[in-house]
């Protein structure tokens, strides 16, 4: 299924790096290596960037329709192909079949989405204040995009960046993350397969500051759209700002669940279950901070803990959640946690690497639970990206309101009531980019924009028809006429 080495993809070449040097990928459900992986540095980048350069001229004059029937034949390849893309998604990520097969589901519609775009990749025809004078907007490409993935969902991390950026006539580079290079590189196997000029799309493996840095500071990659850690994307902020690149920066979360005294307390448990822990935690979108109104939070708490201790973990198709990326990840939660029990917080279950025999060789953390934590203790503030959730008590709503706010982040919230008062409120008040009533914070759509405010982001969203705006450059036409002329 995989290659015992995955190379980069230079346009439709496979290609090692230049040094021919590789790292080792290890399956997170038991340890084992999985493949070697280029590991791509500055020379490697600049060589796609110039393949790039020399392609992406041809790849905007061809007309939007037909680079979006391009596009359309490489969800045909994905969607003929799901089965091996899901098998490879779950091998590196150590989540269940199950579980890869629908993330790649998701993939699929995100590019149909964008493909379609090429038939509405609107401007603006308006008036003018001046006789005889007509205005309009364009769309034009901005030239190389560069996109810096996470590996958290890595096919749909894939279809979110490449598919609006092609669209839109820019050709791309893609940093694949270092935890699932397999997945970029069947997509680039598939895009060759579909026709997609050579240099139009290149895809790179290696690390951040050896791979994706050179290509964030490069002067010719006019765009660059990361996902990732609020940490990372304040470096690549600094220094692709510098150079007045565009920039698109989705970024972490610390995202609230709001339980009021009147919501279906059946229909929250399920609803939070799913947003703290399934893909292991492993979104930025996860609930990991649970408000609770006093009234309810005993009962809300214990039926809640009942639940989560009956999760089954690991990476068949009737688990609830599989591994977490990599041992590094995994010794941060489990420290993260160690540290605020020291503090006085209370662990109500998991917390621990699971050392039993299915587990020990793999990097699995048993589904967490943590009450009695200061709101702004260290665990309440850092993102730790795995299947741990804290719990909060309070009074009312407007106490519940205000401790969703506040908080360094503001990506996705969720509140569980029967007031439609109580939800408009919320919904208008919270200060996050996406707002839930009786769901989970997670589960955004192809078609719909995604992103956060303070340190979730930079304001700018994707996917959506408002990712064109980062892709896409708008120019204002004036046409003047003589009317004497006609």
């Amino acid at each position: 299924m995989l290659p015992n080495q995955i190379p980069n993809w230079i346009g439709i070449q496979e290609q090692p790096t230049q040094a021919n040097e590789w790292f080792e990928k290890l399956n997170p459900a038991n340890g084992h290596l999985l493949c070697k992986v280029a590991r791509s540095r500055e020379a490697d980048i600049k060589q796609a960037i110039e393949a790039a350069k020399k392609a992406q001229p041809a790849w905007a004059d061809t007309p939007a329709v037909q680079r979006g029937m391009i596009l359309h034949k490489i969800v045909v390849g994905m969607q003929n192909r799901q089965s091996e893309i899901a098998a490879i998604v779950a091998a590196e990520t150590g989540k269940s079949m199950k579980e890869a097969l629908g993330e790649t589901g998701g993939a699929i519609q995100c590019g149909l989405f964008y493909a379609s775009e090429g038939q509405r990749l609107y401007g603006r025809t308006t008036t003018s204040g001046t006789a005889n004078k007509y205005a309009m907007t364009i769309r034009q490409p901005i030239g190389v995009a560069g996109l810096i993935i996470a590996a958290n969902t890595p096919i749909a991390n894939v279809a979110w960046k490449v598919f609006p950026s092609l669209i839109c006539g820019n050709a791309a580079i893609l940093k694949a993350a270092e935890d699932t290079p397999a997945t970029a590189w069947i997509f680039g196997q598939i895009a060759k397969e579909a026709g997609l000029p050579d240099g139009v799309l290149s895809i790179m493996q290696g690390f951040g500051e050896e791979a994706g840095a050179p290509l964030v500071a490069h002067q010719d990659v006019g765009v660059i759209s990361f996902t990732g850690s609020t940490e990372v994307g304040r470096i690549i902020n600094r220094v692709a700002a510098e150079r007045f690149a565009r920039i698109s920066l989705e970024l972490g979360g610390k995202n609230p669940l709001v339980v009021c005294d009147d919501a279906d307390l059946e229909n929250a448990t399920k609803w939070v279950l799913l947003s703290a822990f399934s893909n292991a935690g492993q979104r930025c979108a996860s609930t990991s901070r649970i408000i609770i109104f006093e009234s309810v939070y005993e009962k809300f708490r214990d039926m809640l803990v009942e639940k989560t201790k009956k999760l089954k973990v690991g990476i068949t198709d009737d688990c609830d959640f599989g591994a977490v990326i990599n041992e590094g990840q995994l010794l941060g939660m489990v420290s993260a946690v160690e540290k605020a029990k020291k503090n006085g917080a209370t662990i109500l279950c998991g917390g621990e690497r699971m050392t039993d025999a299915e587990h020990k060789d793999g990097y699995f953390i048993a589904p967490t639970l943590i009450e009695n934590v200061d709101p702004h203790d260290e665990i309440s503030e850092c993102e730790l990206f795995g299947p741990v959730a804290l719990l909060f008590k309070v009074k009312d709503f407007e106490h519940a309101l205000q401790m969703a706010n506040d908080t360094p982040y503001g990506l996705t919230a969720s509140i569980h009531t029967k007031s439609i008062h109580r939800a408009t409120r919320f919904y208008d008040k919270v200060q996050t980019g996406v707002a839930v009533v009786n769901a989970g914070t997670h589960g955004s759509e192809p078609h719909m924009p995604f992103g956060g405010r303070k340190l979730s982001g930079n304001g700018s969203r994707e996917p959506g028809t408002e990712a064109l705006n980062i892709y896409s450059e708008l120019k204002d036409v004036y046409i003047n006429i003589d009317p004497t002329q006609v």
